[in-house]
């Protein structure tokens, strides 16, 4: 039992208690009338006592009605009495019922939504700075929260089966054969080719050692110093004056070999059955390296380190582009009458199929909760939030019906 229930029990128990008091008083009244009306006392007892004991009787009878709500006076099963116990799931559907009819009604939902501006008073809530930075915080705690419950390897594997391994279902060759030849067909080939080229002369500028190198290293023993100098300084003037040649001729042969070459690689990996092999045996080599059958663990630690360092900083990038879409959707809302419009409608049309579609599925919570109740229990329950109140019908019995009894004791007095 809460707090709350707690006090409602003792509450109840202090009004049970004070109208039981009233009965307890009116009887009191009546045994002291009746000793004096047999000791001869005057006429006024008679009133007293036509009071009292008019009052005796509300406060039973009421007392008697309120009972049979929640069980059996005195423990007698009388019929009609301890309703709740045995009326519990007609109570509950005709209260699930009673909410589905009057308080989930399309136009009642609608009047309700209409009314209350939700729009307006979102976007100008939103459009305060602080308000949203404290979205951004709690959609950061949201996001946290996703996080950690999350289980790794199961984001691992989806990661794996849904990226990675769907990298190696197709074959690479046709693809990659595709596009090539379409970026041919743009001529987007021809600044790499320029590219090798520029680096090609650059490396051949600088070579002159390198070469000189080479030749004396692999020159016969017998070849005289200033031969082997000679022809390295010749193979390098040759190199520099064709590097240039194909650097500064854009029709240059070597270029057009190699555009034909790329032209004719794009046709065989679409085509070529030998060239689609090499190209999924290049790509078997690449998924079963290391790095690749590792990528899914290592781009969900990664991304998970980021996230948690994210949702934690209130500077981060992630923060604050939160806080400022929600600032600035906030703006648009409090600001744009045609978007609050389009929103209301949103608003209104979803409420409208809820309560057209799913009031009954909404109320069976007030139906099923209430049918899987114990009788004993629920009649506690309800007895526990609305019995404090019935306990004022027999406090008003006992003083109506003291009242009533001393008026017909008059008027009858009156007449005869």
């Amino acid at each position: 039992m809460n707090f709350d229930d707690a006090t409602k029990r003792r509450d109840l128990r202090k009004m049970k208690g004070l109208a039981t008091g009233f009965l307890v008083f009116a009887t009191v009244i009546y045994m002291f009338c009746r000793w004096q009306e047999s000791r001869g006392a005057g006429d006024w007892v008679g009133y007293v006592r036509a009071a009292a004991e008019a009052g005796m009787v509300g406060a039973l009878a009421d007392w008697f009605a309120v009972t049979a709500l929640f069980k059996h006076p005195l423990g007698i099963p009388i019929p009609h009495t301890a309703i709740i116990k045995k009326k519990k799931d007609q109570l509950g559907a005709s209260l699930g019922s009673f909410v589905g009819s009057n308080f989930l009604a399309p136009d009642v939902v609608s009047e309700k939504i209409g009314s209350a501006h939700i729009p307006l008073r979102l976007g100008t809530w939103l459009a305060q700075p602080e308000n949203a930075d404290r979205v951004a915080a709690e959609s950061a705690m949201v996001l946290r929260g996703v996080v950690e419950v999350l289980n790794d390897d199961d984001i691992t594997q989806v990661i794996d089966n849904t990226i990675v391994r769907r990298l190696a279902d197709p074959e690479w060759g046709p693809p990659i054969g595709r596009v090539l030849g379409e970026l041919i067909k743009e001529n987007r080939q021809l600044p790499l080719i320029d590219m090798l080229a520029e680096r090609a002369h650059q490396w051949a500028l600088g070579s002159q050692e390198t070469i000189e190198r080479v030749v004396s290293r692999d020159s016969p023993t017998w070849s005289p110093k200033f031969v082997d100098t000679l022809l390295g300084e010749k193979i390098y003037k040759e190199l520099v004056e064709f590097t240039w040649k194909v650097r500064s001729t854009p029709e240059h042969e070597l270029r057009l070999a190699a555009n034909k070459f790329l032209v004719d690689y794009a046709h065989d990996l679409q085509h070529d059955p030998v060239t689609i092999k090499k190209a999924e045996s290049l790509k078997s080599q690449i998924m079963g390296r290391a790095e690749v059958t590792g990528l899914a663990s290592a781009t969900w630690k990664v991304a998970k380190r980021l996230i948690m360092e994210s949702v934690d900083d209130p500077s981060s990038t992630l923060r604050r582009k939160i806080s400022e879409n929600a600032a600035g959707w906030g703006v648009r809302l409090r600001d744009d009458d045609e978007l609050r419009g389009k929103v209301d409608g949103w608003l209104l049309g979803g409420a409208r199929y809820i309560a057209a579609n799913y009031a009954d599925e909404i109320t069976t919570i007030i139906t099923d909760t209430v049918a899987r109740w114990d009788a004993e229990e629920a009649s506690s329950k309800i007895e526990l939030q609305v019995g404090r109140d019935l306990q004022f019908i027999r406090i008003n019995g006992t003083v109506v019906g003291a009242l009533a009894g001393l008026a017909i004791y008059a008027v009858s007095n009156l007449i005869f």
